[in-house]
């Protein structure tokens, strides 16, 4: 009888940081443990060596910023069973986004000697902004925790059994105080999905939305809570919806709320 082939997986970079792929070296033990179960046919953050497709899983990293990138994730989406969008970048375009919303020529001008030579997008964009997402891990980076359990459920062929609740129910449980009610501090918790461990309010410092929002969550409901009961600037709020998920769509609609200006 013929033995079923290991599944192969890959992982791809594009425009990051690495930190989600070094989220994954940091499980160490696990990841060898993952290693005796999959063959991990790509990746260059780890090895050199490169072998070809078809891949059954790709985590791909990064957010798409040039055309190659663009032509590039349309090779990766062709060979891959699974695709699975880690972190902050891939998911809703990370801090590259930021430039989104400005003029991308003028940071060329401003930023390199030679503008020339620079070739980009207008815009930073998601992966799903391209090609179809099999799975989207948030996080800046990843819980590697959530990343070994993904991975483990599409080669088992079940639902993965990562945590749908906020990041205020992760201060319950440490027995965090909640810093808008004790302290009057700004904080995305309400809205912002779990996989942190609630890390920044245990610091007493309000959640600034790293692992993008929620389920079911309402950002634009948050917003005018924090403007109206604690006078909370809306330049203060429009930043804190700004920053390493900026384009993911919850965050994007609650920034509408700001009136024009502000």
């Amino acid at each position: 009888m013929k033995a079923s082939p290991v599944p192969k997986i890959a992982v791809w970079k594009f425009a990051s940081c690495d930190g989600c792929q070094l989220s994954l070296l940091d499980c160490e033990d696990e990841l060898l443990q993952l290693a005796e179960l999959v063959h991990i046919a790509n990746f260059l953050e780890a090895s050199s060596r490169v072998e070809s497709g078809p891949y059954d899983v790709s985590l791909v990293e990064g957010s798409i910023t040039t055309e190659h990138d663009r032509e590039r994730i349309l090779e990766v989406r062709r060979q891959s069973k699974y695709l699975i969008a880690i972190g902050a970048c891939a998911t809703s375009g990370g801090i590259q986004a930021l430039r989104n919303g400005a003029s991308v020529e003028d940071f060329i001008r401003q930023v390199y000697a030679h503008p020339e030579y620079i070739s980009t997008l207008r815009d930073s964009t998601p992966m799903s902004a391209h090609v179809s997402v099999d799975y989207e891990l948030y996080g800046c980076p990843i819980n590697k925790t959530q990343l070994l359990e993904v991975i483990s459920a599409l080669l088992q062929g079940r639902k993965p059994r990562v945590f749908s609740h906020s990041v205020c129910v992760d201060c319950k449980l440490r027995g965090t105080p909640c810093l808008t009610v004790t302290r009057g501090l700004t904080c995305l918790g309400p809205v912002t999905h779990a996989g942190c461990e609630a890390l920044c309010p245990s610091y007493g410092r309000g959640c600034f939305g790293c692992y993008g929002p929620k389920e079911s969550s309402n950002p634009s409901s948050l917003v005018s809570h924090l403007h109206e009961h604690l006078g909370v600037p809306f330049v203060e709020l429009r930043r804190l919806l700004s920053s390493f998920t900026t384009q993911a769509a919850p965050f994007v609609e609650a920034r509408k709320r700001f009136p024009p200006g502000t």
